[in-house]
C-alpha cells in the first residue's frame, strides 16, 4: 500500500509545520500543540500533546533540554529528515496503514522490521550467539531491497540492523539508504568500525542513525566485547559529534553490569558521549552456549525498572526498557505486533531472541511470514500475560514460546547448534519465577499504566 495522495498533504502540511517550528522552537512548538488540539484530535492522542507540552514548557526541564539539543547538535539536514523519515512517514502515516492491514489480512503487520545483513562480526562478546555464527551467512543487497521494498507496501518505513556486525556491510547500507530517502534506517553496531569516510556518508544521505552498543565503561566494556573496544567506541561518538551526526546508545544489561548501567554516573556519562537516546535490551540465554549467570536477578530488574523511570523525569535522554517497558505497547511487540527479526540466512523469526521460524524471505513473502503459523501463535495469543510488565513469552512466561513453536512446526534457525523452544524455555524459568511476585507487586500497586483488552 503506497501512500495515497492524502497521505502525501498530510506528510507536506507536517513538514511545513516542522519548519515553522525550526525558526523558533521554545515560541512555536507550543504553538503548534495548540493548534493541533483545536483540530480535534482522540483522548488519547489530546492527552500526548498536552503532556508533551507540559514538560516542554518547564524551562529547565530535561525534556526541553533534549528536544533544544537536538535543533543545536544535530544537522539541520539530518535533523529534517529525521522529521520526515522517522516521525512523519513511519509513525503518522504508516501507523494508520497497520491498522487497516491489520483488519483486512487479519493478521500482525509490523512498524518496523530488523534484519541482519551478515553473521560476520569483527568482535566476539561474551554471551552473544552471532559470534559463533561467523562469517557464514549474508543477505545479498537485492534480498535486503526486497525486504524494504515489500515493507513499504506494508508501510512500514522504519527499518533496522542487527547481526553480527553491520557495519561490515557499510556500502551496502549506504546504497540503501539512498534507494529509499522516504525511509529511516539505524544499526545496533558496536561503533569500533565507524570512520570519518562513514560518517561523511551518513551526513550526506541523513536518513541513518546508530545506536552503539556499550555496556558501562572502559572496564565493563571490554570485559564483554574484548580490549581496546571502549577506546574505538569513544573515537566513533567523537567522529559523529564533530559531524553533528545523531546517535543513540544499545546496552546489554547483566548481572555483571546492572549496578554500573542504572547508576546515575553512567546516564550522565551518556549525555556527555552526545547520546540522544538509550536501548535497554536484559541478557537472554540464547543458544546452547549462553551464559545464564549473566541474567539479571529479579532485584536487578526492579533496580533498572526504577532507575529508568526516575532518571526520565531528570535526565535529558530518551530511553526505553525493552522489558520492563511493556506497559506502555500493551506487552511482547514481537511476532509482527510492533517489529519483527530477520536473519542473515532470510529466515522471518518473531524476535531477534527468538531463533525459530516457518518462513524464508527465498521462499515466502513478508505477508505470507505474517499469515502462517508460527506469527499468528504471537497473533493470537498477545498480550501473553494480564500483567504487561511480564510481556515475554520466554522470560516471563516459560513455556508460551514453546506451545506456539510445537503447534506451528517451526524449526531452530540456530546455525550453529540449534536448541528447541523447551531447552530455551526451561533456561528462563527459575527467573520468571522470582520476577513474577515482584512485577505483580508493581503492577498492583499501580507502577504500571494498565492497559485495556488484557484478559489473557
Amino acid at each position: 500500500m503506497i501512500m495515497t495522495a492524502k497521505d502525501k498533504l498530510k506528510a507536506a502540511a507536517a513538514m511545513k509545520a516542522y519548519d515553522y517550528i525550526v525558526n523558533d522552537p521554545v515560541n512555536n512548538i507550543p504553538k503548534v500543540i495548540d493548534r493541533l488540539l483545536a483540530l480535534g484530535v482522540d483522548d488519547h492522542m489530546a492527552k500526548e500533546l498536552n503532556d508533551v507540552k507540559t514538560a516542554f514548557m518547564k524551562e529547565d526541564g530535561n525534556w526541553r533540554q533534549l528536544i533544544m539539543s537536538l535543533f543545536t547538535d544535530v544537522d539541520p539536514g539530518v535533523m529534517r529528515k529525521m522529521m520526515e523519515t522517522f516521525a512523519v512517514n513511519a509513525t503518522m502515516i504508516g501507523g494508520p496503514i497497520h491498522e487497516k492491514l491489520r483488519e483486512q489480512y487479519n493478521c500482525n503487520i509490523p512498524w518496523a522490521i530488523l534484519m541482519d545483513p551478515t553473521s560476520a562480526c569483527n568482535l566476539k562478546c561474551t554471551g552473544c550467539w552471532a559470534a559463533e555464527y561467523g562469517h557464514q551467512l549474508n543477505l545479498t543487497y537485492d534480498e535486503l531491497d526486497s525486504i524494504v521494498r515489500q515493507g513499504k507496501e506494508l508501510g512500514c518505513y522504519f527499518y533496522l540492523y542487527s547481526g553480527g556486525e553491520p557495519l561490515t556491510r557499510k556500502a551496502d547500507i549506504i546504497k540503501l539508504c539512498e534507494a529509499h530517502p522516504d525511509c529511516a534506517f539505524t544499526s545496533f553496531t558496536n561503533g569500533t568500525l565507524i570512520d570519518e569516510q562513514f560518517a561523511d556518508d551518513m551526513l550526506r544521505v541523513q536518513n541513518f542513525v546508530p545506536a552503539i552498543s556499550v555496556e558501562g565503561f572502559e572496564k565493563d566494556t571490554d570485559f564483554r566485547r574484548g580490549d581496546g573496544t571502549f577506546a574505538a567506541v569513544q573515537r566513533a561518538m567523537q567522529i559523529l559529534r564533530e559531524k553533528k551526526l545523531p546517535f543513540g546508545i544499545s546496552c546489554c544489561y547483566t548481572s555483571k553490569n546492572v549496578d554500573m548501567i542504572g547508576s546515575e554516573e553512567y546516564y550522565d556519562a551518556m549525555i556527555e558521549w552526545g547520546a540522544k537516546f538509550c536501548w535497554f535490551f536484559t541478557y537472554m540465554p540464547v543458544g546452547k552456549s549462553a551464559v545464564p549467570e549473566l541474567m539479571a536477578t529479579a532485584e536487578q530488574r526492579k533496580f533498572m525498572y526504577e532507575q529508568v523511570r526516575k532518571f526520565r523525569k531528570t535526565k535529558p535522554l530518551f530511553t526505553m526498557d525493552f522489558w520492563n517497558d511493556g506497559e506502555y505497547v500493551n506487552g511482547c511487540i514481537a511476532g509482527g505486533r510492533s517489529y519483527l527479526h530477520i536473519n542473515a540466512n532470510g529466515d522471518i523469526e518473531p524476535c531477534a531472541f527468538m531463533h525459530y521460524s516457518d518462513s524464508n524471505i527465498r521462499t515466502h513473502t513478508l505477508l505470507e511470514a505474517y499469515q502462517n503459523p508460527l506469527f499468528m501463535g504471537y497473533h493470537d495469543n498477545q498480550p501473553f500475560n494480564k500483567n504487561m510488565l511480564r510481556p515475554c513469552p520466554v522470560l516471563d512466561n516459560p513455556g508460551r514460546l514453546t506451545l506456539i513453536v510445537d503447534q506451528s512446526g517451526a524449526k531452530s534457525t540456530d546455525y550453529a547448534d540449534p536448541e528447541t523452544a523447551k531447552e530455551y524455555c526451561d533456561k528462563c524459568v527459575e527467573r520468571a519465577k522470582a520476577w513474577q511476585p515482584v512485577a505483580d507487586e508493581l503492577w498492583a500497586c499501580g507502577g504500571g499504566r494498565k492497559c485495556a483488552g488484557a484478559e489473557k
